[in-house]
Protein backbone atom coordinates (compact mmCIF):
# COMPACT_ATOMS: atom_id res chain seq x y z
CA UNK A 1 0.00 0.00 0.00
CA UNK A 2 1.30 3.44 -0.92
CA UNK A 3 0.07 6.79 0.34
CA UNK A 4 0.01 10.27 -1.15
CA UNK A 5 -0.63 13.74 0.27
CA UNK A 6 -3.00 16.22 -1.33
CA UNK A 7 -2.50 19.81 -0.19
CA UNK A 8 -5.38 22.21 -0.83
CA UNK A 9 -4.68 25.94 -0.36
CA UNK A 10 -7.97 27.80 0.07
CA UNK A 11 -8.75 31.45 0.69
CA UNK A 12 -8.77 31.17 4.50
CA UNK A 13 -6.78 28.01 5.22
CA UNK A 14 -4.73 25.12 3.89
CA UNK A 15 -5.75 21.49 4.27
CA UNK A 16 -3.49 18.45 3.90
CA UNK A 17 -5.06 15.04 3.36
CA UNK A 18 -3.26 11.68 3.55
CA UNK A 19 -4.81 9.28 1.04
CA UNK A 20 -4.53 5.57 0.22
CA UNK A 21 -3.69 5.28 -3.50
CA UNK A 22 -5.41 1.91 -3.79
CA UNK A 23 -8.93 3.11 -3.04
CA UNK A 24 -8.80 6.87 -2.37
CA UNK A 25 -9.64 6.39 1.30
CA UNK A 26 -8.72 9.32 3.52
CA UNK A 27 -6.34 8.18 6.25
CA UNK A 28 -6.11 11.52 8.05
CA UNK A 29 -6.29 15.26 7.45
CA UNK A 30 -5.38 18.56 9.07
CA UNK A 31 -6.40 22.18 8.56
CA UNK A 32 -4.27 25.26 9.24
CA UNK A 33 -5.89 28.71 9.25
CA UNK A 34 -3.63 31.52 8.05
CA UNK A 35 -2.95 33.64 11.17
CA UNK A 36 -2.01 36.88 9.35
CA UNK A 37 -4.96 36.61 6.99
CA UNK A 38 -7.31 35.91 9.90
CA UNK A 39 -6.25 39.20 11.48
CA UNK A 40 -7.04 41.04 8.24
CA UNK A 41 -3.44 42.13 7.81
CA UNK A 42 -2.34 43.64 4.48
CA UNK A 43 -5.92 43.77 3.17
CA UNK A 44 -8.22 46.70 2.41
CA UNK A 45 -11.62 45.43 1.29
CA UNK A 46 -12.95 48.92 0.51
CA UNK A 47 -10.23 49.26 -2.12
CA UNK A 48 -10.49 45.63 -3.32
CA UNK A 49 -7.02 44.82 -1.95
CA UNK A 50 -6.49 41.26 -0.70
CA UNK A 51 -2.94 40.08 0.01
CA UNK A 52 -1.52 37.00 1.72
CA UNK A 53 1.90 36.68 3.29
CA UNK A 54 4.07 33.74 2.10
CA UNK A 55 4.79 32.86 5.74
CA UNK A 56 1.12 31.89 6.12
CA UNK A 57 1.62 29.44 3.27
CA UNK A 58 4.94 28.04 4.52
CA UNK A 59 3.75 27.60 8.10
CA UNK A 60 0.51 26.05 6.90
CA UNK A 61 2.31 23.64 4.58
CA UNK A 62 4.58 22.28 7.30
CA UNK A 63 2.09 22.22 10.15
CA UNK A 64 -0.84 20.72 8.24
CA UNK A 65 1.24 17.91 6.70
CA UNK A 66 2.98 17.06 9.98
CA UNK A 67 -0.30 17.08 11.86
CA UNK A 68 -1.94 14.81 9.27
CA UNK A 69 0.98 12.40 9.58
CA UNK A 70 0.79 12.46 13.39
CA UNK A 71 -2.87 11.47 13.23
CA UNK A 72 -2.11 8.52 10.92
CA UNK A 73 -0.66 5.10 11.84
CA UNK A 74 3.03 5.30 12.80
CA UNK A 75 4.35 3.69 9.62
CA UNK A 76 2.44 6.04 7.31
CA UNK A 77 5.27 8.50 6.61
CA UNK A 78 7.39 5.71 5.12
CA UNK A 79 4.62 4.84 2.66
CA UNK A 80 4.18 8.34 1.20
CA UNK A 81 5.28 8.37 -2.45
CA UNK A 82 3.88 11.65 -3.74
CA UNK A 83 2.62 15.13 -2.90
CA UNK A 84 0.51 17.43 -5.06
CA UNK A 85 -0.56 21.01 -4.45
CA UNK A 86 -3.60 23.00 -5.50
CA UNK A 87 -4.08 26.70 -4.78
CA UNK A 88 -6.37 29.61 -5.47
CA UNK A 89 -5.60 31.60 -8.61
CA UNK A 90 -4.61 33.75 -10.15
CA UNK A 91 -2.51 34.48 -7.04
CA UNK A 92 0.89 35.78 -8.23
CA UNK A 93 3.85 37.19 -6.30
CA UNK A 94 7.02 39.11 -7.17
CA UNK A 95 10.20 37.04 -6.70
CA UNK A 96 13.95 37.47 -6.96
CA UNK A 97 16.17 35.45 -9.34
CA UNK A 98 16.22 32.57 -6.88
CA UNK A 99 12.41 32.37 -6.87
CA UNK A 100 12.06 33.80 -3.37
CA UNK A 101 8.96 35.98 -2.78
CA UNK A 102 10.04 39.53 -1.94
CA UNK A 103 7.93 39.54 1.24
CA UNK A 104 10.37 37.00 2.69
CA UNK A 105 13.09 39.65 2.58
CA UNK A 106 13.29 41.90 5.63
CA UNK A 107 13.02 45.17 3.68
CA UNK A 108 9.70 44.07 2.13
CA UNK A 109 8.30 41.95 4.98
CA UNK A 110 5.36 44.28 5.62
CA UNK A 111 4.84 45.61 2.10
CA UNK A 112 1.52 44.25 0.69
CA UNK A 113 2.84 44.66 -2.85
CA UNK A 114 5.59 42.15 -2.06
CA UNK A 115 3.04 39.51 -1.04
CA UNK A 116 0.82 37.12 -2.93
CA UNK A 117 -1.97 39.03 -4.65
CA UNK A 118 -5.00 36.89 -3.88
CA UNK A 119 -7.39 35.77 -6.62
CA UNK A 120 -10.12 38.17 -5.48
CA UNK A 121 -7.89 41.26 -5.42
CA UNK A 122 -9.41 43.69 -7.93
CA UNK A 123 -6.96 46.57 -7.69
CA UNK A 124 -5.99 46.05 -11.34
CA UNK A 125 -9.33 46.90 -12.98
CA UNK A 126 -7.82 49.78 -14.97
CA UNK A 127 -4.93 47.61 -16.13
CA UNK A 128 -7.28 44.82 -17.23
CA UNK A 129 -9.13 47.31 -19.42
CA UNK A 130 -5.86 48.36 -21.03
CA UNK A 131 -4.92 44.75 -21.71
CA UNK A 132 -8.29 44.12 -23.34
CA UNK A 133 -7.97 47.22 -25.47
CA UNK A 134 -4.49 46.30 -26.70
CA UNK A 135 -5.51 42.69 -27.40
CA UNK A 136 -8.32 43.91 -29.66
CA UNK A 137 -5.98 46.30 -31.48
CA UNK A 138 -3.19 43.76 -32.03
CA UNK A 139 -2.89 41.58 -35.14
CA UNK A 140 -3.29 38.61 -32.80
CA UNK A 141 -5.89 38.75 -30.04
CA UNK A 142 -3.88 37.17 -27.25
CA UNK A 143 -6.98 36.98 -25.07
CA UNK A 144 -8.94 34.80 -27.50
CA UNK A 145 -8.21 31.55 -25.66
CA UNK A 146 -9.19 33.18 -22.35
CA UNK A 147 -12.70 34.04 -23.39
CA UNK A 148 -11.73 37.24 -25.20
CA UNK A 149 -12.04 39.30 -22.01
CA UNK A 150 -9.07 39.69 -19.65
CA UNK A 151 -9.89 40.10 -15.96
CA UNK A 152 -8.39 42.13 -13.13
CA UNK A 153 -8.32 38.86 -11.18
CA UNK A 154 -5.58 37.55 -13.46
CA UNK A 155 -1.79 37.46 -13.72
CA UNK A 156 -0.81 40.38 -15.98
CA UNK A 157 -3.32 42.91 -14.64
CA UNK A 158 -1.97 42.38 -11.13
CA UNK A 159 1.66 42.60 -12.20
CA UNK A 160 1.14 45.78 -14.22
CA UNK A 161 -0.78 47.52 -11.47
CA UNK A 162 1.84 46.60 -8.84
CA UNK A 163 4.87 47.82 -10.77
CA UNK A 164 3.07 51.07 -11.55
CA UNK A 165 2.27 51.93 -7.95
CA UNK A 166 5.42 50.58 -6.27
CA UNK A 167 8.74 51.45 -7.91
CA UNK A 168 10.73 49.59 -5.24
CA UNK A 169 8.93 46.34 -5.97
CA UNK A 170 9.21 46.96 -9.70
CA UNK A 171 12.98 47.31 -9.35
CA UNK A 172 13.45 44.35 -7.00
CA UNK A 173 11.20 41.90 -8.86
CA UNK A 174 13.23 39.69 -11.19
CA UNK A 175 10.18 37.61 -12.13
CA UNK A 176 6.64 36.73 -11.04
CA UNK A 177 5.23 33.34 -10.12
CA UNK A 178 1.86 31.80 -9.30
CA UNK A 179 1.18 30.37 -5.86
CA UNK A 180 0.56 26.91 -7.37
CA UNK A 181 3.99 27.02 -9.06
CA UNK A 182 5.92 28.33 -6.08
CA UNK A 183 4.94 25.66 -3.51
CA UNK A 184 6.26 22.70 -5.57
CA UNK A 185 9.39 24.77 -6.31
CA UNK A 186 9.80 25.36 -2.57
CA UNK A 187 9.32 21.68 -1.70
CA UNK A 188 11.83 20.52 -4.31
CA UNK A 189 14.50 22.99 -3.16
CA UNK A 190 14.48 25.19 -6.27
CA UNK A 191 17.15 27.90 -6.39
CA UNK A 192 16.76 29.37 -9.89
CA UNK A 193 13.38 30.75 -10.99
CA UNK A 194 14.15 29.71 -14.58
CA UNK A 195 14.09 26.07 -13.45
CA UNK A 196 10.57 26.39 -12.03
CA UNK A 197 8.04 24.15 -13.79
CA UNK A 198 5.07 26.35 -14.59
CA UNK A 199 1.52 25.03 -14.44
CA UNK A 200 -0.29 24.64 -17.77
CA UNK A 201 -3.50 25.30 -15.85
CA UNK A 202 -2.37 28.66 -14.42
CA UNK A 203 -0.49 29.89 -17.47
CA UNK A 204 -3.18 29.00 -19.98
CA UNK A 205 -6.18 30.29 -18.08
CA UNK A 206 -4.69 33.44 -16.53
CA UNK A 207 -1.40 34.48 -18.17
CA UNK A 208 -2.20 34.61 -21.93
CA UNK A 209 -0.08 31.50 -22.58
CA UNK A 210 -1.00 29.27 -25.51
CA UNK A 211 0.77 26.82 -27.79
CA UNK A 212 -0.40 28.80 -30.82
CA UNK A 213 1.63 31.78 -29.54
CA UNK A 214 4.70 29.59 -28.85
CA UNK A 215 4.16 30.44 -25.21
CA UNK A 216 3.43 33.91 -23.87
CA UNK A 217 2.82 36.91 -26.15
CA UNK A 218 6.05 38.51 -27.43
CA UNK A 219 7.94 41.19 -25.53
CA UNK A 220 6.76 43.80 -28.04
CA UNK A 221 3.16 43.29 -26.92
CA UNK A 222 4.01 43.93 -23.28
CA UNK A 223 6.32 46.84 -24.10
CA UNK A 224 3.48 48.46 -26.01
CA UNK A 225 1.20 47.89 -23.02
CA UNK A 226 3.67 49.64 -20.70
CA UNK A 227 7.42 50.23 -20.99
CA UNK A 228 7.76 49.09 -17.40
CA UNK A 229 7.07 45.54 -18.68
CA UNK A 230 9.89 45.63 -21.21
CA UNK A 231 12.13 42.59 -20.73
CA UNK A 232 9.96 40.79 -18.16
CA UNK A 233 8.77 38.32 -20.79
CA UNK A 234 12.30 36.89 -21.05
CA UNK A 235 12.42 36.33 -17.29
CA UNK A 236 9.24 34.27 -17.25
CA UNK A 237 8.68 31.05 -19.22
CA UNK A 238 7.83 29.42 -22.54
CA UNK A 239 7.07 25.84 -21.53
CA UNK A 240 4.27 24.69 -19.26
CA UNK A 241 3.52 21.35 -17.65
CA UNK A 242 0.40 19.38 -16.82
CA UNK A 243 -0.08 18.25 -13.23
CA UNK A 244 0.35 14.54 -13.93
CA UNK A 245 4.07 15.31 -14.30
CA UNK A 246 6.63 15.57 -11.53
CA UNK A 247 8.15 18.91 -10.60
CA UNK A 248 10.97 17.03 -8.84
CA UNK A 249 11.59 15.13 -5.64
CA UNK A 250 11.35 16.41 -2.09
CA UNK A 251 14.46 18.35 -1.07
CA UNK A 252 16.64 17.27 1.84
CA UNK A 253 15.46 20.27 3.86
CA UNK A 254 11.76 19.60 3.38
CA UNK A 255 12.13 15.85 3.73
CA UNK A 256 13.64 16.49 7.15
CA UNK A 257 11.04 19.11 8.12
CA UNK A 258 8.16 16.82 7.19
CA UNK A 259 9.67 13.51 8.23
CA UNK A 260 9.36 12.07 4.71
CA UNK A 261 11.71 10.42 2.22
CA UNK A 262 13.62 12.39 -0.41
CA UNK A 263 12.20 9.91 -2.94
CA UNK A 264 8.76 11.50 -2.64
CA UNK A 265 7.68 12.95 -5.99
CA UNK A 266 6.15 16.43 -6.00
CA UNK A 267 3.63 16.99 -8.81
CA UNK A 268 3.35 20.16 -10.88
CA UNK A 269 0.76 22.40 -9.21
CA UNK A 270 -2.63 23.59 -10.46
CA UNK A 271 -5.63 25.64 -9.36
CA UNK A 272 -7.95 24.26 -6.69
CA UNK A 273 -11.10 23.99 -8.80
CA UNK A 274 -9.28 22.16 -11.59
CA UNK A 275 -7.91 19.52 -9.25
CA UNK A 276 -11.26 19.57 -7.45
CA UNK A 277 -13.03 18.68 -10.69
CA UNK A 278 -10.81 15.62 -10.95
CA UNK A 279 -11.46 14.77 -7.31
CA UNK A 280 -15.18 14.99 -8.09
CA UNK A 281 -14.80 12.56 -11.01
CA UNK A 282 -15.56 14.97 -13.80
CA UNK A 283 -16.86 13.59 -17.10
CA UNK A 284 -16.78 15.16 -20.59
CA UNK A 285 -19.46 17.86 -20.91
CA UNK A 286 -20.39 17.69 -17.22
CA UNK A 287 -20.04 21.09 -15.54
CA UNK A 288 -18.15 20.70 -12.27
CA UNK A 289 -19.08 23.51 -9.88
CA UNK A 290 -16.71 24.10 -6.97
CA UNK A 291 -18.76 26.26 -4.63
CA UNK A 292 -17.08 28.15 -1.82
CA UNK A 293 -16.41 31.85 -1.29
CA UNK A 294 -16.64 32.12 -5.08
CA UNK A 295 -17.41 29.45 -7.67
CA UNK A 296 -15.15 27.98 -10.27
CA UNK A 297 -16.94 26.01 -12.96
CA UNK A 298 -14.84 23.51 -14.89
CA UNK A 299 -15.71 21.45 -17.95
CA UNK A 300 -13.64 19.05 -20.04
CA UNK A 301 -14.22 18.12 -23.66
CA UNK A 302 -12.32 16.10 -26.27
CA UNK A 303 -10.03 18.27 -28.35
CA UNK A 304 -11.55 16.96 -31.58
CA UNK A 305 -14.95 18.29 -30.45
CA UNK A 306 -13.81 21.74 -29.35
CA UNK A 307 -11.18 22.19 -32.06
CA UNK A 308 -10.63 25.87 -32.81
CA UNK A 309 -14.07 26.87 -31.54
CA UNK A 310 -13.56 29.83 -29.21
CA UNK A 311 -15.99 30.14 -26.32
CA UNK A 312 -16.52 33.82 -25.61
CA UNK A 313 -16.65 35.37 -22.18
CA UNK A 314 -15.35 32.45 -20.10
CA UNK A 315 -12.07 32.08 -18.17
CA UNK A 316 -10.18 30.21 -20.82
CA UNK A 317 -9.93 26.95 -22.71
CA UNK A 318 -6.63 25.14 -22.38
CA UNK A 319 -5.45 21.77 -23.64
CA UNK A 320 -4.58 19.59 -20.64
CA UNK A 321 -5.38 22.11 -17.92
CA UNK A 322 -7.67 19.65 -16.13
CA UNK A 323 -7.18 16.21 -17.66
CA UNK A 324 -4.21 15.77 -20.02
CA UNK A 325 -5.50 14.95 -23.50
CA UNK A 326 -8.69 16.99 -23.14
CA UNK A 327 -9.48 20.67 -23.35
CA UNK A 328 -10.29 22.25 -20.00
CA UNK A 329 -12.80 25.10 -20.01
CA UNK A 330 -13.26 27.35 -16.98
CA UNK A 331 -15.91 29.82 -15.85
CA UNK A 332 -17.12 31.03 -12.46
CA UNK A 333 -18.69 33.62 -10.18
CA UNK A 334 -16.56 36.16 -8.33
CA UNK A 335 -18.75 35.86 -5.25
CA UNK A 336 -20.91 32.98 -4.07
CA UNK A 337 -20.43 32.11 -0.40
CA UNK A 338 -19.00 35.62 -0.05
CA UNK A 339 -22.48 36.97 -0.87
CA UNK A 340 -23.96 35.16 2.12
CA UNK A 341 -21.00 36.14 4.29
CA UNK A 342 -21.54 39.79 3.35
CA UNK A 343 -25.17 39.61 4.46
CA UNK A 344 -24.19 37.87 7.70
CA UNK A 345 -21.66 40.61 8.43
CA UNK A 346 -24.25 43.26 7.62
CA UNK A 347 -26.70 41.80 10.11
CA UNK A 348 -24.04 41.28 12.77
CA UNK A 349 -22.96 44.93 12.90
CA UNK A 350 -25.14 45.58 15.93
CA UNK A 351 -23.69 42.55 17.72
CA UNK A 352 -20.25 44.11 17.78
CA UNK A 353 -21.22 47.76 18.00
CA UNK A 354 -24.12 47.46 20.45
CA UNK A 355 -23.93 44.17 22.33
CA UNK A 356 -20.13 44.24 22.24
CA UNK A 357 -20.12 47.61 23.99
CA UNK A 358 -22.92 46.88 26.44
CA UNK A 359 -22.28 47.55 30.12
CA UNK A 360 -25.06 45.20 31.23
CA UNK A 361 -23.05 41.99 30.83
CA UNK A 362 -19.43 41.00 31.43
CA UNK A 363 -16.90 40.73 28.61
CA UNK A 364 -16.76 36.93 28.66
CA UNK A 365 -20.54 36.65 28.28
CA UNK A 366 -20.50 39.24 25.49
CA UNK A 367 -17.92 37.24 23.55
CA UNK A 368 -19.85 34.01 23.98
CA UNK A 369 -23.12 35.68 23.01
CA UNK A 370 -21.62 37.23 19.89
CA UNK A 371 -20.02 33.95 18.85
CA UNK A 372 -23.24 32.01 19.38
CA UNK A 373 -25.19 34.58 17.37
CA UNK A 374 -22.67 34.62 14.51
CA UNK A 375 -22.73 30.83 14.32
CA UNK A 376 -26.52 30.79 14.09
CA UNK A 377 -27.25 33.64 11.66
CA UNK A 378 -26.94 31.69 8.39
CA UNK A 379 -28.55 28.46 9.71
CA UNK A 380 -31.52 30.38 11.11
CA UNK A 381 -31.86 32.48 7.96
CA UNK A 382 -31.82 29.26 5.94
CA UNK A 383 -34.60 27.71 8.04
CA UNK A 384 -36.78 30.78 7.62
CA UNK A 385 -36.00 31.30 3.92
CA UNK A 386 -36.94 27.71 3.10
CA UNK A 387 -40.46 28.39 4.37
CA UNK A 388 -40.99 31.28 1.95
CA UNK A 389 -42.92 30.55 -1.24
CA UNK A 390 -40.74 32.11 -3.98
CA UNK A 391 -43.91 33.26 -5.74
CA UNK A 392 -44.85 35.50 -2.80
CA UNK A 393 -41.63 37.49 -2.45
CA UNK A 394 -41.07 40.71 -4.38
CA UNK A 395 -37.35 40.88 -3.58
CA UNK A 396 -34.89 40.38 -6.46
CA UNK A 397 -31.12 40.54 -6.13
CA UNK A 398 -28.07 40.69 -8.38
CA UNK A 399 -25.06 38.70 -7.18
CA UNK A 400 -22.24 40.92 -8.51
CA UNK A 401 -21.07 42.11 -5.07
CA UNK A 402 -17.50 41.31 -6.11
CA UNK A 403 -17.93 42.05 -9.79
CA UNK A 404 -18.70 39.53 -12.52
CA UNK A 405 -16.31 36.80 -13.58
CA UNK A 406 -18.46 34.95 -16.12
CA UNK A 407 -19.90 35.60 -18.57
CA UNK A 408 -17.72 38.48 -19.84
CA UNK A 409 -15.50 39.40 -16.90
CA UNK A 410 -16.14 42.86 -15.51
CA UNK A 411 -15.01 43.43 -11.94
CA UNK A 412 -16.32 47.02 -11.93
CA UNK A 413 -19.92 45.83 -11.82
CA UNK A 414 -21.90 46.06 -8.58
CA UNK A 415 -24.58 44.00 -6.90
CA UNK A 416 -28.14 45.16 -6.28
CA UNK A 417 -31.25 44.39 -4.24
CA UNK A 418 -34.61 45.72 -5.41
CA UNK A 419 -38.31 45.19 -4.93
CA UNK A 420 -38.04 46.03 -1.24
CA UNK A 421 -41.04 47.11 0.84
CA UNK A 422 -41.84 47.37 4.54
CA UNK A 423 -42.52 43.65 4.62
CA UNK A 424 -39.09 42.71 3.26
CA UNK A 425 -37.45 41.02 6.21
CA UNK A 426 -34.04 39.39 6.55
CA UNK A 427 -35.14 35.87 5.44
CA UNK A 428 -36.73 37.26 2.25
CA UNK A 429 -33.60 39.21 1.39
CA UNK A 430 -31.45 36.17 2.16
CA UNK A 431 -33.59 34.01 -0.11
CA UNK A 432 -33.26 36.61 -2.87
CA UNK A 433 -29.47 36.53 -2.47
CA UNK A 434 -29.45 32.73 -2.71
CA UNK A 435 -31.61 32.90 -5.83
CA UNK A 436 -29.28 35.54 -7.30
CA UNK A 437 -26.23 33.32 -6.94
CA UNK A 438 -28.17 30.54 -8.65
CA UNK A 439 -29.21 32.89 -11.47
CA UNK A 440 -25.52 33.69 -11.90
CA UNK A 441 -24.85 29.96 -12.24
CA UNK A 442 -27.55 29.72 -14.91
CA UNK A 443 -25.99 32.55 -16.90
CA UNK A 444 -22.78 30.49 -17.10
CA UNK A 445 -24.61 27.39 -18.32
CA UNK A 446 -26.42 29.42 -20.96
CA UNK A 447 -23.17 30.96 -22.20
CA UNK A 448 -21.58 27.54 -22.72
CA UNK A 449 -24.64 26.26 -24.54
CA UNK A 450 -24.99 29.35 -26.72
CA UNK A 451 -21.35 28.90 -27.75
CA UNK A 452 -21.90 25.33 -28.87
CA UNK A 453 -20.70 23.47 -25.75
CA UNK A 454 -23.49 21.18 -24.47
CA UNK A 455 -23.96 20.69 -20.75
CA UNK A 456 -24.96 17.07 -20.15
CA UNK A 457 -24.98 17.25 -16.37
CA UNK A 458 -23.86 19.16 -13.26
CA UNK A 459 -21.60 18.12 -10.39
CA UNK A 460 -21.59 20.06 -7.13
CA UNK A 461 -18.40 20.25 -5.06
CA UNK A 462 -17.12 22.27 -2.13
CA UNK A 463 -18.40 23.51 1.19
CA UNK A 464 -21.67 25.05 0.02
CA UNK A 465 -22.59 21.99 -2.04
CA UNK A 466 -22.06 19.70 0.95
CA UNK A 467 -23.54 21.87 3.68
CA UNK A 468 -26.60 23.59 2.22
CA UNK A 469 -29.42 21.45 0.78
CA UNK A 470 -31.49 24.65 0.52
CA UNK A 471 -29.02 26.34 -1.83
CA UNK A 472 -28.52 23.18 -3.88
CA UNK A 473 -32.25 22.61 -4.28
CA UNK A 474 -32.71 26.24 -5.31
CA UNK A 475 -29.96 25.84 -7.88
CA UNK A 476 -31.54 22.68 -9.29
CA UNK A 477 -34.83 24.59 -9.58
CA UNK A 478 -33.25 27.66 -11.22
CA UNK A 479 -31.21 25.57 -13.67
CA UNK A 480 -34.10 23.14 -14.16
CA UNK A 481 -31.56 20.32 -14.10
CA UNK A 482 -30.43 17.68 -11.60
CA UNK A 483 -27.20 18.25 -9.67
CA UNK A 484 -25.24 15.35 -8.22
CA UNK A 485 -23.06 16.07 -5.19
CA UNK A 486 -19.58 14.57 -4.85
CA UNK A 487 -19.34 12.37 -1.77
CA UNK A 488 -15.87 13.45 -0.66
CA UNK A 489 -15.70 16.28 1.85
CA UNK A 490 -12.35 17.31 0.36
CA UNK A 491 -12.63 16.99 -3.42
CA UNK A 492 -9.83 19.50 -4.15
CA UNK A 493 -7.38 17.74 -1.83
CA UNK A 494 -8.53 14.35 -3.15
CA UNK A 495 -7.98 15.55 -6.73
CA UNK A 496 -4.50 16.68 -5.74
CA UNK A 497 -3.90 13.23 -4.27
CA UNK A 498 -4.90 11.66 -7.60
CA UNK A 499 -2.34 13.81 -9.41
CA UNK A 500 0.26 12.93 -6.78
CA UNK A 501 -0.38 9.24 -7.37
CA UNK A 502 0.00 9.72 -11.13
CA UNK A 503 3.17 11.82 -10.87
CA UNK A 504 4.64 9.18 -8.54
CA UNK A 505 3.96 6.46 -11.11
CA UNK A 506 1.31 4.57 -9.12
CA UNK A 507 -1.09 5.07 -12.05
CA UNK A 508 -0.36 5.57 -15.74
CA UNK A 509 -2.72 8.51 -16.11
CA UNK A 510 -5.13 10.71 -14.17
CA UNK A 511 -8.23 9.06 -15.61
CA UNK A 512 -7.22 5.70 -14.11
CA UNK A 513 -6.37 7.36 -10.78
CA UNK A 514 -9.75 9.11 -10.81
CA UNK A 515 -11.54 5.80 -11.43
CA UNK A 516 -9.65 3.92 -8.70
CA UNK A 517 -9.55 6.66 -6.07
CA UNK A 518 -12.91 8.37 -6.64
CA UNK A 519 -15.41 8.45 -3.78
CA UNK A 520 -18.58 8.61 -5.88
CA UNK A 521 -21.62 10.77 -5.13
CA UNK A 522 -23.68 11.24 -1.99
CA UNK A 523 -26.85 12.97 -3.21
CA UNK A 524 -28.74 14.23 -6.24
CA UNK A 525 -31.01 17.26 -6.26
CA UNK A 526 -33.78 17.20 -8.85
CA UNK A 527 -35.76 20.31 -9.85
CA UNK A 528 -39.21 21.13 -8.52
CA UNK A 529 -41.26 21.63 -11.69
CA UNK A 530 -43.45 24.46 -10.40
CA UNK A 531 -40.48 26.35 -8.95
CA UNK A 532 -38.50 25.82 -12.16
CA UNK A 533 -41.31 27.40 -14.17
CA UNK A 534 -41.46 30.40 -11.83
CA UNK A 535 -37.68 30.84 -11.78
CA UNK A 536 -37.59 30.80 -15.55
CA UNK A 537 -39.60 34.04 -15.49
CA UNK A 538 -37.70 35.57 -12.56
CA UNK A 539 -34.40 34.82 -14.27
CA UNK A 540 -35.46 37.07 -17.14
CA UNK A 541 -36.02 39.87 -14.61
CA UNK A 542 -32.55 39.17 -13.17
CA UNK A 543 -31.07 39.55 -16.66
CA UNK A 544 -32.85 42.87 -17.19
CA UNK A 545 -31.53 44.23 -13.90
CA UNK A 546 -28.07 43.07 -14.92
CA UNK A 547 -28.33 44.90 -18.24
CA UNK A 548 -29.27 48.09 -16.39
CA UNK A 549 -26.29 47.78 -14.05
CA UNK A 550 -23.95 47.18 -17.00
CA UNK A 551 -25.22 50.25 -18.84
CA UNK A 552 -25.12 52.36 -15.69
CA UNK A 553 -21.54 51.27 -15.00
CA UNK A 554 -20.47 52.17 -18.54
CA UNK A 555 -21.96 55.65 -18.23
Amino acid sequence: MSLVIGVDYGTDSVRSVLVNTKNGKEISSSVFHYPRWKKGLFCDASNHQFRQHPLDYIEGLEKSIKQALRQAPKSSAKKVVGIAIDTTGSTPVAVDKHGTPLALKSKFAKNPNAMFILWKDHTGIKEAKEINKLCKKSKVDYSKYEGGVYSSEWFWAKILRTIRVDSKIAKAAYSWVEHCDWIPFLLTGGKDVHDMKRSRCAAGHKALWHEDFNGLPPNGFFKKLDKKLDGLRDRLFDETYTSDQSAGQLSAEWAKRLGLSMDVEVAVGAFDAHMGAVGGQIEPFFLSKVMGTSTCDVLVAPYKYVGKNLVKGICGQVDGSVIPGMVGLEAGQSAFGDVYAWFQNLLSWTLYEVVGKSKLIDSKTKKLLIKESMDKIIPELTKAAQQIDPATSTVLALDWLNGRRTPDANQALKGAILGLNLGSDAPKIFRALVEATCYGARAIVERFESEGIPIKGLIGLGGVAKKSPFIMQTMADVLNAPIKIAKSEQTCALGAAMFAATAAGVYDNVSVAMDRMGAGFSATYTPNKSNAKLYNKLYQDYCKVGEYIVQNTKS
